[in-house]
């Protein structure tokens, strides 16, 4: 067995053992915990939360308490958000709120999301909403800057297809170092194996096999992302008036630091070099050097913005093929038509995964699509933070503070908008494109619209998931063209674990798998 990293443990049980694990108060801490609980600056804290009139809330005890519903929302979010969408029918504007430990949140009809996906960010706020989530003060979680997304949108998008054989390459390269050998029937922790996997592939797009090839870095891009999230939980635990003095004791913030620090130790010189050597490569960080303005320009700042990148790239496309090797174990009678599909593909594009070849494979991307249907990474997406009362067309008035989404998860289980919605028909999208060629296009994974919204929408829309579309498609087509695999016997598929507003793969679960010896 060939491993470049030890993967006995999981990063989701990496993430929750340090949650768990307490810090002690000094002395000197509890003084001062004293002295601001007394303080006149206590009493301006916070603002009560203002509910719209006349919207229900989900998931109320016989009493009319949100305490349970609270509670219920960190395992069971998507029970409740389904519950409330359902309710909504009977609601007029269709609207509800759904109890979190935050606060209630406002979840809106879809009919208000073309109105939303344009409004001034000064007062319908994205950023605000991610950097609340993540604790973004104390764990650099969430940016605005705008150079990633306009570089990704302007550069990556349009390279797509000269960016693959790069990514196909890596692919082979990272199996051979990170998958088991797999000659005879081996178990393989799939969730953890794929994210190390894919954290080596996407960092041949960030900065070629410099990163992609540096050990350091792909454990700081993985790492990175668990301890910004496990920094948030534990901070969340204080009062917000104690969060800057509980910060110094989070080791995990500490983490973040030294990653920043790394970063910079090998992007800058990186960057240095190439700027001597005069070489510009297609990678995203040769992109961001040559698209940055003003104050972008200074490289420690691109150097910060490419390791919060990998924040976003590296789990959510590590998600992606967990859950659709489990879904291939419970119904392998999905297998057979990917591979000749995948085969015929192949055939027609000199053996490599070309933009013609993607195309050529309408039921690979279909079974996508139906995966993340079922298993989305978010449950709300449109998230927003409503700075001041926001009155929309129809008079409704979102009062000022409040967190507003689209309950994603719950639409795509609409009946009116997905015919037997609680069926999983992995070719649905590829036979609903057969019968209505015109509206192909918005049954692609990769689109987003107001009836699809795993990806977001209007422009805040993840503006990478072209790439991420084709990566996790060309990672299956490895793994379909290489391997046999199975459930170990007894076990059935894994479920998702909530997470509040997530819905992770589970990382507890195993893969049985086999080399293939004839191929497709």
């Amino acid at each position: 067995m060939s491993h470049s990293h030890s993967l006995t443990v999981s990063l989701y049980q990496q993430a929750q053992k340090a949650i768990d694990q307490p810090f002690s108060l000094t002395p000197a801490l509890i003084a001062v915990f004293f002295l601001l609980v007394t303080s006149s600056a206590y009493q301006s804290y916070s603002k009560r939360q203002r509910l719209a009139p006349g919207v229900p809330i989900v998931g109320l005890d016989k009493n009319g308490s949100v305490k349970a519903a609270r509670k219920r929302f960190i395992p069971d979010a998507r029970g409740l958000l389904r519950e409330g969408y359902e309710m909504k029918q009977q609601v007029k504007g269709g609207l509800f709120y759904v109890p979190s430990p935050l606060g209630e949140r406002l979840m809106l009809h879809p009919k208000y999301i073309e109105e939303l996906k344009s409004a001034p960010i000064d007062k319908v706020d994205f950023v605000a909403t991610f950097q609340e989530m993540f604790e973004g003060k104390y764990t650099t979680m969430g940016s605005r800057s705008t150079l990633h997304p306009r570089v990704i949108k302007a550069r990556v998008n349009q390279h797509l297809g000269d960016l693959m054989p790069a990514i196909e390459e890596e692919i082979l390269d990272s199996f051979a170092d990170i998958w088991p050998e797999c000659d005879d029937w081996t178990e393989v922790a799939v969730a953890d194996t794929f994210t190390h996997l894919v954290g080596r592939v996407s960092s041949r797009m960030f900065g070629g096999t410099k990163l992609s090839r540096h050990k350091e870095w792909v454990n700081t891009t993985i790492t990175f992302a668990v301890d910004g999230f496990a920094a948030a939980q534990k901070i969340k635990r204080y009062p917000k008036f104690l969060r800057p003095i509980a910060a110094r004791f989070i080791p995990e913030i500490t983490n973040i630091k030294n990653h920043y620090k790394l970063a910079h130790n090998l992007l800058i010189p990186l960057m240095k070099e190439r700027k001597r050597t005069g070489e510009t490569p297609m990678d995203l960080l040769q992109w961001m050097v040559e698209n940055a303005e003003g104050d972008e320009t200074d490289e420690q700042f691109i150097a910060d913005v490419q390791l919060k990148v990998s924040f976003a790239a590296i789990h959510t496309s590590a998600a992606a093929p967990t859950q659709l090797i489990y879904d291939l174990c419970e119904m392998p009678e999905i297998i057979h038509p990917l591979r000749e599909e995948l085969k015929q593909a192949l055939k027609k594009c000199d053996g490599h995964l070309t933009k013609q070849a993607f195309n050529l494979m309408p039921k690979m991307d279909s079974f996508l699509k139906e995966s993340q249907r079922f298993n989305p990474l978010l449950l709300i997406t449109m998230e927003r933070l409503v700075h001041v009362d926001y009155a929309m067309s129809d008079g409704f008035i979102i009062p000022a503070h409040t967190s507003i989404g689209v309950a994603t998860q719950a639409i795509s289980m609409d009946p009116n908008i997905y015919p037997d919605p609680d069926k999983y028909d992995a070719f649905r999208f590829s036979k609903l494109r057969e019968v209505d060629p015109e509206r192909a296009g918005k049954m692609q994974f990769a689109s987003s619209n107001p009836q699809s919204m795993g990806f977001g929408f209007g422009r805040y829309a993840c503006p990478g998931r072209f790439f991420a579309s084709n990566e996790i498609k060309a990672i299956l087509a490895h793994v379909l063209t290489h391997y046999d695999f199975k459930f170990p016997q007894g076990q059935g598929r894994p479920a998702s674990i909530g997470v509040e507003t997530q819905f992770l793969p589970n990382h507890d679960g195993r893969v049985l798998m086999k080399k293939r010896t004839q191929g497709l």
